[in-house]
């Protein structure tokens, strides 16, 4: 009778929901003996060598496998969701080169999720509920399809799924060792291990991905993401895993399993853990070159040295013993050569007056990037120009394009860029273009390339001297914001000090008079080019422009329309009605006031972030002196023998041109 009874107690305390304080299981393989039998769905097994596999060669087929009891996730006395840890390890092997769908760890409601479909929907949603609040599910996906309909980044990513299968967060697959990301490949067959962690007093999700090989977790996670999981998790939840088929061959293994409520789970335990099974592979090949002819072997030989000095010579870099320093941030040429297709014709973006750009996307990471080709013979310099270029490459603002590193090779230096997809802004300015902006995306564009001049003035640690900011030069990222880029002709210099660099370079009509007499370029000189910007961004005209026998210099026209009391009349009369008065008003004098001939009269980038966001108001442009006779712009005075050349080659076409007045260490404009 005693007997009887305790194990009835046992029974009704493991058929209980598990304790948070008390919940923690291990599973070094999931033999007979490990413990709880896991509670298995759908085409789900335990294998004979204590693995759990998810699927098999079933098509179309979904495979879960959960703690069997319902563990509890909520604070009852607050409903403050507890932290928790788990980690385990898995393997995806597929019998041809298509994929299957990933695996999923996932915390949801019920031990089968119902109305769940296979194939990309990892057997957890379907199309009715997928994204539904009511869903209460949390899931870490594995995935190694590209679907569209989810914005997959890749087809070999890691993802953050809440209520469906949108990520909220997601990253190519990989790990950080020693502070460089390595890739890995979920499909490859071998085994990986990964950390899923939740701080439930911080609200942070961390994500680690590691191989097999790695026994301690990687100190930089994957993943990170700030979220509150409380309003997502009911007070009861089941944790496991799931996963589908779709038309391919594949078979997905989980071979060890920890977890813990309100801890960290417990390391799983390497030479415990059951072995994959072994694949196997065709002896053919190996047959064919043991019983090949010694002559053919020699013609492989011979074959194989030719190809290899030819690919070497094809790839040849320049590398000197000064850059090893600069690893991260330098690309190999193969590899910037394979993401642009071989900087083919179809990948072109643009051809600028000192090189091409070509878009691609890196081979390991799958990051779509946009590679500018920059002429140059002179080694003068170069050592000064790449540690710029590297500096630059850690700025870091939402209106900025990131400058992710160079390449440099025989005669020609590589700069790779963020990709913006939507391309440069003059695009949609001139030329009639196909889609044109209206004017509260010109100026959310305005504010946010002020915003990026005014960090690289002021909130970075060197002050960056842009040198060539223009319409051409600011990119519109996929929501069509603003991001200044091409820092080819940037300069850096320490706060508090001034600024040595005397050569002229720039574009005409954004140079101001000061730099033509100087060849100085300082804040103020980019100032005077944002002026420029903002009369091209309102008006929808270049800075000079060839109509008939003259030139026609914007900002004189906006000026005589203010002194006519009607500024508004220079405004793009492609904007139609549909624009802000004070606002446009606003723009035009401010390009009038940052394009004054005397610098001391310009206002700081800070000023006009302050002036563009109603904070001040802008001061009245009788009181600084403007009139026909102050305000002076870079065609009527301070233009040397270079601007006068450049007034008049304007009537042969060269009005847009980057204009270097002097021999620089490198140029490397649009």
């Amino acid at each position: 009778m005693f007997l009887k009874l305790s194990v009835l107690v046992i029974l009704l305390v493991r058929l209980a929901p598990a304790e948070a304080q008390d919940l923690n299981f291990i599973y070094n393989g999931f033999a007979p003996l490990t413990g709880f039998n896991l509670s298995l769905d759908g085409i789900a097994e335990i294998t004979k060598k204590g693995l759990l596999k998810l699927t098999n060669d079933t098509k179309q087929k979904t495979g879960q496998a959960f703690y069997p009891n319902p563990v509890t996730f909520k604070n009852s006395s607050n409903g403050t969701a507890f932290s928790f840890s788990t980690n385990f390890v898995f393997a995806i092997r597929s019998k041809n080169p298509n994929r299957g769908p990933g695996i999923a760890f996932v915390i949801s409601p019920t031990r089968g999720l119902p109305g769940a479909l296979p194939s990309q929907y990892f057997g957890l949603f379907n199309e009715s509920n997928n994204g539904n609040l009511t869903n209460h599910v949390f899931a870490v996906e594995l995935d190694t399809i590209q679907n569209t309909e989810f914005n997959d980044i890749n087809d070999n990513h890691v993802g953050i799924d809440i209520n469906g299968l949108d990520s909220v967060k997601c990253y190519p697959a990989g790990y950080y060792n020693g502070g460089l990301f390595k890739n890995l490949t979920l499909y490859d067959g071998q085994e990986m291990r990964v950390w899923v962690e939740y701080d439930g007093s911080q609200k942070q999700i961390n994500i680690t991905l590691a191989p097999i090989g790695f026994l301690i977790k990687p100190q930089t996670p994957l993943l990170s993401l700030k979220y509150d999981l409380s309003p997502i998790l009911n007070q009861t939840m089941y944790v496991g895993f799931s996963s589908s088929t779709g038309s391919f061959f594949v078979s997905q293994y989980i071979v060890g399993w920890s977890f813990r409520i309100n801890g960290q789970a417990e390391d799983l335990i390497a030479s415990k853990l059951p072995k994959l099974p072994k694949i196997i592979g065709s002896k053919k090949r190996l047959i064919l070159l043991v019983i090949g002819a010694p002559l053919m072997l020699v013609s492989l030989v011979l074959l194989g040295v030719f190809y290899v000095i030819r690919r070497k010579r094809k790839f040849a870099e320049v590398l000197e013993d000064w850059e090893l320093e600069y690893g991260p941030q330098r690309f190999k040429y193969k590899e910037l050569y394979i993401a642009t297709n071989g900087f083919k014709e179809k990948e072109l973006l643009g051809v600028g007056g000192f090189g091409k750009v070509y878009r691609g996307i890196l081979p390991s990471s799958k990051i779509e990037i946009a590679v500018k080709r920059v002429s140059h013979e002179s080694r003068q310099g170069m050592k000064e120009f790449v540690a710029e270029i590297v500096s630059i490459g850690r700025l870091r603002h939402r209106n900025l394009v990131q400058l992710l590193g160079y390449c440099r090779r025989k005669g020609e230096l590589l700069l790779v860029y963020d990709y913006m997809p939507n391309g440069s802004l003059d695009k949609y300015l001139y030329d009639q273009p196909e889609v044109t902006l209206n004017w509260s995306q010109r100026f959310r564009v305005i504010r946010g390339v002020a915003s990026g001049l005014f960090y690289l003035h002021e909130e970075w640690e060197q002050v960056v001297i842009h040198r060539d900011v223009k319409a051409s030069n600011v990119l519109l990222d996929g929501e069509l914001n603003g991001r200044l880029g091409d820092f080819g002709l940037a300069r850096l210099y320490d706060h508090g000090t001034d600024p040595q660099t005397t050569h002229i370079v720039g574009t005409l009509g954004y140079l101001a008079p000061e730099h033509t007499r100087t060849g100085r370029a300082t804040m103020s000189t980019d100032v005077f080019a944002f002026g420029a910007f903002l009369l091209e961004v309102a008006c929808g005209k270049r800075p000079i422009e060839t109509q008939g026998p003259e030139d026609v210099i914007l900002v004189d026209w906006v000026f005589s329309c203010w002194t006519r009391r009607n500024i508004l009349e220079a405004r793009d009369q492609n904007l139609g009605t549909d624009f802000v008065v004070e606002e446009v008003e606003l723009v035009l004098k401010l390009g009038l006031l940052c394009s004054h001939s005397d610098p001391a009269a310009r206002p700081s980038m800070r000023q006009v972030i302050q002036y563009l966001a109603g904070d001040v108001a802008l001061p009245e442009m009788v009181l600084l002196g403007l009139s026909s006779s102050g305000l002076t712009f870079a065609h009527h005075e301070g233009f040397d023998g270079y601007a006068m050349s450049y007034v008049s080659s304007l009537g042969r076409g060269f009005s847009q041109s980057s204009f270097v007045g002097e021999s620089t260490r490198l140029s490397g404009g649009r």
